[in-house]
């Protein structure tokens, strides 16, 4: 084990600062996180609906990475692990509910009947062209819906890859980049000129790994627990978090450390690790590394909304599965919906006379609809609803959860954007950033970007390069967030 930072100083308690802090109480350091907000957590939030636990934030994390589910059984959370109840969902679009295709990777297929159903005749026969065109280049990064576009056609991707995405990044897939989003496809497009073909060959090589358990997790009581569970552990092992405490300032002293400053109180710190938001990142780091604080200014974010309804049991039939994405060709207000009772067996457990669901709203550039207020939001999420499933019933309690820009952008060059960061930040000694910035904006990307920072400022170098040659691909947990 390396020789560890005495005091290091953690600016923010969302899932990746708090990740960042256990592991430095692992390595012996004493930690202090400093977090702006009233509470710990960042988009993982526990709350209530008519006396029900639900998740208001994210609902699920990626199980086939070791990351996230690690660190929940290191909380104590192992018991309290449960995959959802059913993996089977729907696409609602051209006017039906649809079963959402099988034999696909996020949204692109390996062969083209695993669409029918869902593409059209003429977009069936597009994706047959795949193996006919010419090789498409793809430099050092492309945006994924344009290769795939060109490869099997639009409908492809305005008819699975979008409603897929957008869940995951609330962006445009015509803009998002393949290499950070989708890294499994972009070393497909490097090495293949079918693209179908480069898809088949992904799929036997999982089959032929033998891959068994769940894709994804949740957590009774939600996946918001987790982050108070890794905060109960953080004090536990004698390391302080302070809420409602914004970091004003970063200074170097003149020994070679840092002195963090919030309003009239300073630590000092061997080590800073800034698991903040870019926006707050580049203010931090404006006047120590302005190169970084402009490549941070220019991430952009999406906003959306979460609409939490609770109905009673006796009054709501609802379609099989665990809910239903939404083509934004298709012109709807919400981009998917979660049966979350029947996804989550806790919930339905804990709620016997409830049925609990959720819809999302809002993706990049779309203002409008989050201009509009709470009961509005509940009104369009109600009618897209009964549209959909024939759910025609009075909801005994609604939520509405807005998180204004909650999710970055990763846009074509986005990997090299995090180069120059980790770049400019690299050249002084003892800090390092992590966070949804910066490598996926799954839990198991926030939390494999924290330890990567951790490893960083104990000089080793192995978790970044290992993020930056292999991104963590945050993939759509199901029908909604």
């Amino acid at each position: 084990m390396r020789e560890v930072h005495r005091q290091v100083v953690v600016i923010g308690a969302g899932i990746a600062g708090l990740a960042a802090a256990h592991r430095l109480l692992e390595r012996g350091a004493r930690v202090t996180v400093l977090e702006a907000s009233g509470r710990v957590g960042g988009k993982l939030l526990p709350g209530e609906i008519a006396g029900a636990r639900v998740d208001l934030g994210a609902e699920s994390m990626l199980a086939r990475r070791p990351e996230a589910v690690a660190l929940a059984r290191e909380v104590g959370l192992a018991g309290r692990l449960q995959p959802p109840a059913t993996a089977t969902a729907s696409l609602w679009t051209r006017g039906a509910l649809r079963p959402f295709p099988k034999g696909h990777v996020m949204g692109v297929p390996g062969t083209a009947s695993a669409l029918a159903g869902v593409v059209s005749e003429e977009g069936l026969a597009r994706i047959e062209r795949d193996a006919e065109l010419p090789r498409t280049e793809v430099g050092d990064d492309v945006a994924v819906g344009e290769y795939v576009a060109r490869r099997l056609g639009r409908e492809v991707v305005d008819r699975l890859l979008e409603p897929m995405l957008g869940g995951v990044y609330a962006g445009d897939a015509y803009r998002i980049s393949m290499r950070s989003a989708v890294p499994q496809l972009f070393q497909v497009a490097r090495t293949h000129t079918s693209l179908t073909a480069g898809v088949r060959e992904l799929q036997a090589k999982a089959a032929a790994a033998g891959q068994t358990g769940p894709v994804f997790m949740g957590i009774q009581g939600g996946i918001g627990t987790l982050p108070l569970a890794v905060a109960d552990s953080v004090r536990a092992r004698g390391g302080e978090i302070l809420t409602r405490t914004p970091v004003t300032e970063l200074r170097r002293t003149p020994e070679g450390g840092w002195q963090v400053a919030s309003g009239e109180r300073a630590w000092r710190a061997d080590a800073v690790v800034v698991a903040a938001p870019a926006p707050v990142a580049a203010r931090l780091l404006r006047a120590k590394t302005p190169g970084a604080a402009a490549e941070l200014d220019a991430v952009e974010y999406a906003s959306m909304a979460l609409v939490t309804l609770a109905y009673r049991r006796s009054e709501t039939a609802l379609p099989d599965g665990s809910g239903f994405l939404v083509p934004p060709v298709d012109g709807r207000t919400i981009k998917a919906s979660t049966f979350a009772s029947r996804k989550w067996g806790w919930i339905a457990e804990e709620n016997p006379d409830l049925v609990v669901l959720r819809t999302s709203v809002g993706r990049y550039g779309e203002t409008e609809i989050l201009r509009r207020d709470d009961s509005e939001l509940v009104e369009v999420s109600r009618d897209d609803l009964k549209a959909a499933t024939g759910l025609d019933a009075t909801p005994v309690a609604t939520r509405v959860t807005r998180w204004d820009d909650g999710l970055p952008q990763y846009p074509v060059g986005h990997h090299a954007r995090v180069a120059r960061i980790r770049e400019h930040v690299a050249r002084l000694p003892g800090l390092a950033v992590c966070g949804a910035p910066y490598d996926g904006v799954g839990i198991p990307a926030c939390i494999a970007s924290a330890y990567a920072a951790v490893d960083q400022i104990h000089g080793d170098l192995g978790g970044v390069q290992e993020l930056t040659a292999h991104p963590v691909q945050s993939l759509h947990g199901g029908a909604g967030e």
